[in-house]
């Protein structure tokens, strides 16, 4: 009668539960939500070191370099004569480096290695990790990072705490030279949208290497969450203060590039290598990942800041 009375309260087929034992489970690849798109290391561009050691030789510049001699008739035969004067003690940016270390247990990648091999996942997310450091030690390193070599004549601070358009035309001011792209935190991009929402001034929006930015001037405005704000990169504040930065890159264009170990040996990719460090007596394997960098402007007038650019403000747009 017990079992009867099962029956009729339940469905006579298999269980979810059971079923479930003997079923094939689709599985993404380890998500790992602190990555971010570095959009600074692929706008940037990267020259190789030979030695790891990268000197810019600048010329002593004035306001008339050169005497020349300029007219449709001589009124002297004496051609002006002289030379261009160097620094003499040019300054040098040494690479720095960024390393981990990840070990693996050899068990599990032998067993666990299927559909996605263990080894592999875990050193491509080290890899990451040491990208997402890169970027942020090109932006904020106390030697080379491009916040603190900025020259005091390319700084200049908001009209009025906001960052405006025109704010951002005193920064296109002081980088005119073919400047390349904005750089800001995605609070300040935000913030600038609405002071141009507010003005009736929506920025163009352009797709460029994969990715979708707005433009200013015809100049993109790249995201990083590496331009703090109030020192975080995820400030949980509604207001807060951070900088905009224009840059003008290339060495041709005398702008800021970035530096990198050429002809590593293990060389994975730019700047990295990855070294096998061998297996212990317990059966772990060690990896050891390095990745060499640093970054230089090449003239004062290749990058330029707006400072304290205020995140918070908002408006009624009724």
């Amino acid at each position: 009668m017990a079992k009867e009375a099962e029956n009729k309260a339940g469905i006579n087929a298999l269980g979810a539960k059971a079923a479930y034992n003997l079923a094939n489970v689709t599985k993404t690849k380890p998500q790992y939500g602190a990555l971010t798109p570095k959009w600074l290391t692929k706008f940037l561009e990267f020259k190789g070191l030979e030695t790891g050691i990268f000197r810019v030789n600048k010329v002593v510049e004035g306001e008339t370099p050169l005497d020349v001699l300029c007219s449709q008739t001589k009124k002297s035969d004496i051609i002006p004569d002289g030379y261009v004067e160097y620094e003499t003690e040019p300054r040098e940016y040494v690479l720095n480096s960024i390393s981990t270390i990840i070990n693996v247990n050899t068990a599990v990648e032998d067993v666990y290695s299927s559909p996605y091999d263990q080894v592999q996942e875990q050193l491509g997310l080290a890899i990451e990790s040491l990208r997402e450091r890169q970027e942020s030690q090109l932006i904020n390193n106390d030697d080379y990072g491009l916040l603190k070599n900025i020259a005091d004549s390319q700084r200049i601070q908001t009209i009025n705490g906001a960052p405006t358009p025109d704010d951002l035309d005193e920064l296109i001011s002081k980088v005119w030279k073919e400047p390349s792209f904005f750089l800001a935190h995605p609070r300040a991009i935000a913030a600038f949208e609405r002071e141009c929402t507010k003005r009736g001034v929506p920025p163009v929006v352009v797709n460029i290497a994969g990715g979708t930015f707005l433009t200013w001037r015809g100049i993109p405005v790249i995201p990083t969450d590496k331009l703090l704000v109030d020192g975080l990169k995820n400030p949980t504040s509604q207001s807060g203060k951070t900088n905009i930065l224009l840059i003008r890159t290339g060495e041709a264009k005398r702008g800021v590039i970035g530096l990198f170990q050429a002809g590593l040996k293990n060389e994975h990719s730019r700047g990295l290598s990855v070294r096998f460090r061998g297996i212990d007596d317990k059966g772990v394997a060690s990896y050891l990942l390095s990745l060499y960098c640093s970054a230089a402007i090449l003239a004062d007038d290749a990058i330029a800041v707006l400072e304290d650019v205020e995140v918070g403000e908002y408006y009624d747009y009724d």
